[in-house]
């Protein structure tokens, strides 16, 4: 029997089986990870701070004491008002590209898993989505910090940010069994990600407001799964609003689904992992 009809479990309750029964294993791949990516570096995870810090800085430095820009729904102007703004829609980009960025290699990279050991090979987009929360939470306490420093509060709704981090760590993962499959067995689809997370950047509200764009692009910005998050984003992080909680519910519901079928599909084709690889 071609290995690529083999049938792996790809129900709902499976799915959320496996990501429980593997929790443990996720974390410490993600620790992994993490541990790997600054190994050598003279202070490691400090980096994961650092970098963030010296993105907002120059942001900072540029677009209000070099371009005076301010950011249209911000009555009051502080220092740094239109750098804080782009910051959090980088914020939610960042986490997503990540995880399309790193789906294209989940397998490729971690062969021996497939080749050589029993090894739950669906918990990998789950590893790289802890690993992108880690990267999301660190930014978040450099905006927290730039906020205190330079407006004086934070904004009272900050804590509710994980109501916006918990669909689209949901997002990320799901393009993470599809780009992870797909990068099997096309492997120019590693070169396409390149293009596809440009195109996610610059059709979504990151560099400016959703409302100060023509109605025929805003049309096609709604239709960007970054558009409502970053807006929501912004709400609790920066415009002290509470989220849109019928929103949030509606993109979590189709979060699921999309997830699921993601899954499906990731478990459908790793059948055939083992030919190509």
């Amino acid at each position: 029997m071609n290995s690529l009809t083999y049938r792996h479990t790809a129900t709902m309750p499976s799915l959320v089986k496996s990501a429980w029964v593997n929790r443990e294993l996720i974390y410490q791949l993600s620790r992994r990870d993490l541990l790997a990516r600054y190994k050598g570096s003279l202070i490691g995870l400090a980096w994961s701070f650092i970098s963030p810090m010296f993105v907002l800085g120059v942001y900072t430095l540029f677009f209000t004491e070099v371009f005076h820009v301010r950011w249209p729904s911000m009555e009051v102007g502080g220092k740094g008002q239109y750098a804080t703004a782009l910051f959090a829609g980088l914020i939610i980009y960042t986490f997503l590209a990540d995880c399309i960025t790193q789906g294209t290699r989940l397998v490729t990279d971690n062969a021996s898993y497939v080749t050589k050991v029993v090894f739950p090979l669906e918990i990998l987009p789950w590893v790289s989505s802890l690993t992108a929360t880690y990267h999301a939470l660190a930014s978040l306490a450099v905006l927290a910090a730039f906020s205190l420093i330079f407006s004086g509060h934070v904004a009272s709704t900050f804590l509710l940010f994980p109501a916006v981090l918990m669909p689209l760590a949901l997002l990320s993962t799901a393009m993470g069994w599809l780009f992870a499959s797909l990068g099997v067995y096309v492997r120019d689809v590693g070169q396409a990600t390149s293009l596809i997370t440009i195109a996610l950047l610059y059709t979504s509200p990151v560099f400016f407001p959703l409302d100060h764009v023509s109605p025929g692009m805003r049309s096609l910005m709604v239709l960007n799964p970054l558009t409502f998050l970053i807006e929501q984003a912004r709400n609790v992080l920066l415009w002290n609003r509470g989220p849109d909680w019928f929103g949030l519910a509606v993109y979590v519901a189709g979060c699921f689904i999309v997830c699921w079928l993601a899954y499906v599909w990731f478990q459908r084709t790793r059948g055939g992992f083992i030919d190509v690889l």
